[in-house]
């Protein structure tokens, strides 16, 4: 496993609605993204910061789109599928996946921002190709698969303060 030292190249890979559940779920509050780049970068040297959303069409979504463009961010946007009967569905795993694995041999670490245990198998293929990964999210809300794949936890539960907004 390879240390942090400050050449280091990274790029960060937010999961927003992962993060945005687990925030409003376990504290009441919302992430700070800004707060949370900063963490996740420590002094190495950002070469890409993207964060996936999905649009839903809610009031001030797009303001929300562009505050995240101006700390840094690559916005992705998907639109929410709504299928027959009412049901919807909108993620990014795979979107996710395929962005990380192309983007993996300009970088020396990738930061995954999500709890999400469907990552696992993916952060597995990520240090095969020689990347050093780290997770960050709240651990209570984190599936133990990612936890134990990747070469660092970052748990914000921690220091949620940190991490939220107003806190």
């Amino acid at each position: 496993m390879s240390e942090i030292h400050d050449n280091q190249r990274v790029g960060v890979y937010v999961d927003v609605q992962n993060m945005y559940y687990s925030a409003k779920n376990l504290y009441s509050s919302k992430i700070d993204f800004d707060k949370l780049l900063d963490a996740a970068v420590m002094n190495r040297d950002l070469i890409r910061a993207s964060a996936y959303v999905i649009k839903a069409d809610t009031p001030d979504e797009e303001n929300f789109f562009e505050a995240l463009r101006r700390m840094g961010y690559e916005v992705k946007t998907k639109e929410l599928k709504e299928f027959y009967g009412g049901q919807k569905k909108g993620d990014w795993d795979l979107g996710m996946t395929v962005d990380m694995i192309q983007q993996a041999k300009k970088l020396d670490t990738i930061i995954l921002v999500t709890g999400d245990g469907d990552f696992a198998v993916l952060v597995d293929h990520l240090k095969s190709m020689g990347c050093r990964v780290e997770v960050m999210s709240f651990g209570k809300s984190s599936a133990k698969e990612i936890r134990e794949a990747c070469d660092n936890f970052i748990d914000m539960d921690e220091n949620p303060n940190k991490f939220l907004v107003d806190r």
